[in-house]
């Protein structure tokens, strides 16, 4: 039997992402071996996040600045907008590095089936980001799913009046993957998205 404090460290790690009951036993055991070393630390740390971060007005994006530190940037193209459904596609394209414009993250995908509709996202102001003189093209960067497709056509839509270029990130098949793993949809969008070279 456990006290009622390890008890709730488990249970509370247990809601994170990627973790169940097992595996939050396992981190709660190795952060009470390292209590100062690890725990003390991280509990700090969770209580600076806490009250810190916050959503940049801007774009979305989560930072301890307001506008975050990404559309203050310097090196930033202001002509370019990246579109996202979550803070976390935004991190992911982060760590590539290989974009250098702004994003708007919306919050989300339209789903009937969830009852998310257009005023559900933050999708008024990503219209007028884009009605600005300095946008050149709008990157509708949204995942490959039923929901991301149909948020891109909606925003396509939306975004036409704009007269700003709209594009979408290729999909097909991954760096290293073989053929004979790959499903039908990918393969798919990978013949109708071939290129000439």
């Amino acid at each position: 039997m456990i006290g009622p404090e390890i008890d709730r460290l488990i249970q509370l790690l247990a809601k994170l992402p990627g973790l169940g009951p097992r595996s939050a036993r396992r981190v709660a055991l190795h952060l009470i071996k390292r209590r100062e070393g690890l725990m003390g630390p991280l509990a700090e740390a969770l209580a600076a996040a806490a009250s810190s971060i916050r959503t940049c007005s801007v774009c979305g994006n989560l930072d301890s600045h307001d506008p975050c530190f990404i559309c203050t940037g310097a090196g930033r193209d202001p002509s370019l907008l990246c579109v996202v459904e979550d803070v976390g596609d935004l991190w992911a394209l982060e760590r590539t590095g290989a974009f250098r414009g702004r994003y708007h993250v919306l919050g989300g995908t339209l789903s009937a089936l969830d009852g998310v509709g257009p005023d559900d996202l933050s999708i008024p102001g990503l219209l007028e980001r884009a009605s600005q003189p300095q946008v050149g093209e709008v990157i509708l960067a949204l995942n490959a799913t039923v929901g991301g497709q149909t948020t891109a056509h909606y925003l396509s839509d939306r975004l036409a009046p704009c007269g700003v270029r709209i594009s979408r990130l290729a999909h097909g098949v991954p760096v290293g993957g073989e053929l004979d793993y790959l499903d039908d949809g990918t393969l798919t969008a990978a013949l109708r998205s071939r290129r000439t070279l």
